[in-house]
């Protein structure tokens, strides 16, 4: 599997590389699902189907989007270890933040 770091904001923005958006939410639209210790992220194929937007955070392309309505209360900020799952067409994204160390 495709593993990435997102970044998860104190404001409750999660940032995503321009590659990962690019690749898997060329829509740039999303619904945020929590299951088990995880954060699922379900791209959406167009304006119709509703969920949340990413926007664009700068010249690179990198993207990001508020999920702070699907974090479980006190979730602390920082970088988070996320991979692309194929059977579910998902992007599964850690609720706990990556250590140091491995960064």
């Amino acid at each position: 599997m495709e593993s990435w770091l997102l970044e998860l904001t104190a404001q409750g923005y999660l940032h995503l590389p321009a590659a990962l958006a690019q690749r898997y939410f060329p829509a740039d639209l999303l619904v945020a699902l929590p299951r088990d210790g995880e954060i699922w992220l379900a791209p959406l194929r167009g304006p119709a189907a509703g969920g949340l937007l990413l926007k664009q955070r700068n010249a690179r392309g990198d993207r990001s989007v508020l999920i702070w309505e699907v974090l479980p209360p006190a979730t602390p900020p920082g970088p988070r270890r996320a991979v692309w799952d194929d059977d579910h067409g998902v992007l599964r994204m850690a609720l706990s933040p990556e250590p140091e160390h491995t960064l």
